[in-house]
């Protein structure tokens, strides 16, 4: 992760450069958001960048402002040889749990890119369920560029539908806590119950407690 001649810091991954070199010119990183929330679908993002293409700013979306993050979601569009962004509902993450329903919104969003993929980065240390030939990296969204920059669509993607949740359920506020167990969405929840959004598999606890 150096600094390049921009001051922009570099973070292609050893892997990445391997794969440029044995002729995989197609590696696209993928990465979710959304794992952690009482409500709404998790998102999954796979990106193919150019290779060696360094966006100044470019991290793992967690290490960046909401502003920033946005900065860069219209440039990675730009800038990427694909992208494609994709999700899994409350409902499928009731009825096949969160672990396998992250994986489902990164199957998705690998199969939607055009052109497809040779080769996948999977942030984190599970690749169950994904069809295409890949491997996993842990604390990739920090480590790989393409897949930092899939960590950033997936999250502005998740964030602007949430908002948009929220002005169908403006009682819930989802527009300031995104549906993560934030004291005031307990709040709301203890005062309204759940909405159709809600993963009502992840209230169990909730309910335990209020009994």
């Amino acid at each position: 992760m150096r600094p390049n001649e921009t001051g922009a810091r570099d973070l292609w991954a050893e892997e990445e450069h391997l794969f440029a070199r044995e002729g995989t010119l197609r590696l696209c990183g993928v990465d979710e958001a959304g794992a952690g929330p009482l409500a709404g679908a998790v998102f999954a993002a796979a990106v193919i960048l150019p290779r060696g293409l360094v966006l100044p700013g470019l991290d793992d979306s967690k290490r960046l402002t909401e502003r920033r993050r946005e900065a860069l979601f219209p440039l990675i569009q730009e800038k990427a040889v694909a992208w494609a962004v994709a999700w899994a509902d409350e409902r499928e993450i009731d009825e096949i749990n969160i672990l396998n329903a992250r994986m489902l919104a990164m199957e998705r969003a690998i199969a939607q890119l055009d052109p497809p993929a040779e080769f996948a980065l999977i942030d984190g240390n599970c690749g169950r369920g994904i069809s295409c030939p890949h491997e996993t990296l842990v604390k990739g969204d920090s480590r790989s560029a393409s897949i930092a920059a899939a960590s950033i669509l997936a999250k502005v993607s998740r964030d602007r539908y949430m908002c948009q949740m929220a002005e169908q359920y403006p009682e819930y506020h989802f527009e300031r806590h995104k549906g993560y167990p934030t004291k005031l969405h307990y709040e709301m929840l203890a005062r309204y119950g759940p909405c159709p959004i809600h993963r009502k598999s992840f209230l169990k606890k909730f309910y335990e407690q209020r009994n």
